[in-house]
């Protein structure tokens, strides 16, 4: 597996494998590389950005708080997509705790 570490502005090109049953991480040129490439390799995570609607029909822009499993995207996506936030929310305003128990939180992020 190929791919970019985020980790740093350095962007390293790592090549990720799986060698007699342990995950060897190449091309980076730091420890946090490493751990990035492992851990994308055995359990990627996300940090996921939608829009929620408002009382009122607007929209605003939110996020997670922290990263989720990739697999359970569409299931935080889909539970956000139920919530209606009030019409004087703010930037920075949590509109929802610990989402699905995965321990991100739903944070606004702006407003439309």
């Amino acid at each position: 597996m190929n791919t970019i570490c985020i980790m740093c502005p350095m962007g390293c090109p790592l090549t990720i494998e799986e060698i007699n049953g342990e995950v060897v991480v190449s091309g980076n040129t730091c420890k946090r590389g490493e751990i990035y490439g492992k851990e994308e390799y055995t359990h990627p995570k996300r940090c996921v950005t939608t829009l929620v609607e408002m009382k009122s029909g607007g929209v605003a822009s939110c996020k997670t708080s922290t990263t989720v499993p990739k697999e359970r995207i569409f299931d935080v996506v889909n539970f956000i997509g139920k919530l209606r936030v009030p019409d004087d929310v703010k930037i920075g305003d949590v509109v929802a705790k610990d989402v699905l128990g995965l321990g991100a939180d739903v944070v606004i992020t702006g407003r439309k």
